[in-house]
């Protein structure tokens, strides 16, 4: 049987928006070369693979490549693979699924968004500003120093740097030299950038993702980094005590507007992080 496969686009309001991933069915006669091959013909900034068209173990084997190589997980494949497992391999009516990614099972929920609970989160290095700034065209200063920059995973690890306003979001403008330099003394690859001030006056937040050495210069919309964004909330107040329950936006700068859905609640021993968001139905074909 030749592998199916289909386009959508996931934290879109609508089609055309948000950010584009390609799902391929019938995968698990692909190799991994196969994959990462396929990977890079469709040029989107992942494409997921699903290995079997049913259920292993109450979850669906699921691997994930950048154009670069793959990944343990990532947020908008999840949610996206969820949606197409839904309709061409459960049923309209299915209200879970499990997928089953290299960094452990992340179960989704179906409801007027897609919901995925991420692995408990991982706090580590915080960084000096006056390293982290130049890595995206700004000045130190350009920073909010009431908050640390910190590399922080649901999964895959994100480097979380917020920044005073919308206009300093704006003009990041990623420095390749500093960009390695920084990556390779923190250990990742996906820079997060992040402020308090919205495009639009119903959200909260808005962000931006580089990850270059993934082979994805700007992502349109980071489900992996929302989350790490989301546990970093949790953890230090930034939007006052109590849960998170917040809307995120992404991709305004490269024409893809995409919405993610924040949700975390803090106790004594862990933060439960969940990423939310729609999913559109673009295309579906076959790989010949």
């Amino acid at each position: 049987m030749s592998p199916t496969f289909y386009i959508v686009d996931v934290f879109a309001e609508q089609k055309y928006a948000g950010n584009q991933l390609a799902v391929v069915l019938d995968a698990g006669a692909l190799s991994g070369d196969e994959m990462q091959a396929i990977t890079r013909e469709f040029g989107f900034s992942e494409t997921s693979f699903v290995l079997s068209r049913g259920a292993v173990d109450d979850g669906f084997p699921v691997r994930i490549f950048t154009p670069g190589g793959e990944v343990p997980f990532a947020g908008h494949p999840t949610l996206g693979t969820a949606a197409v497992i839904r309709q061409e391999l459960l049923s309209p009516e299915a209200g879970t699924v499990a997928l089953d990614v290299a960094a452990g099972r992340i179960p989704v929920t179906f409801g007027d968004e897609l919901w995925m609970r991420q692995i408990p989160p991982s706090f580590g290095e915080i960084l000096d500003p006056s390293l982290v700034a130049p890595a995206l065209g700004l000045e130190a200063g350009d920073l909010d120093g009431r908050h640390p920059v910190q590399v922080v995973s649901t999964g895959l690890p994100a480097i979380i740097i917020p920044l005073e306003n919308l206009d300093t979001l704006k003009r990041c403008r990623p420095d390749r030299e500093r960009y390695r330099e920084l990556t390779q003394t923190a250990g990742s690859a996906n820079l997060y950038a992040f402020c308090p001030e919205p495009h639009e006056a119903e959200n909260d937040l808005a962000a931006r993702m580089f990850a270059d050495d993934l082979g994805v210069p700007e992502d349109p919309a980071t489900g992996s980094a929302a989350g790490c964004l989301t546990a970093y909330l949790a953890e230090h107040n930034y939007l006052g005590d109590g849960p998170v329950d917040a809307r995120l936006e992404q991709g305004y700068e490269i024409g893809r507007s995409s919405l993610l859905y924040l949700r975390a609640e803090k106790t004594e021993e862990d933060i439960s992080v969940e990423v939310g968001g729609k999913v559109q139905m673009v295309a579906r074909g076959e790989l010949l």
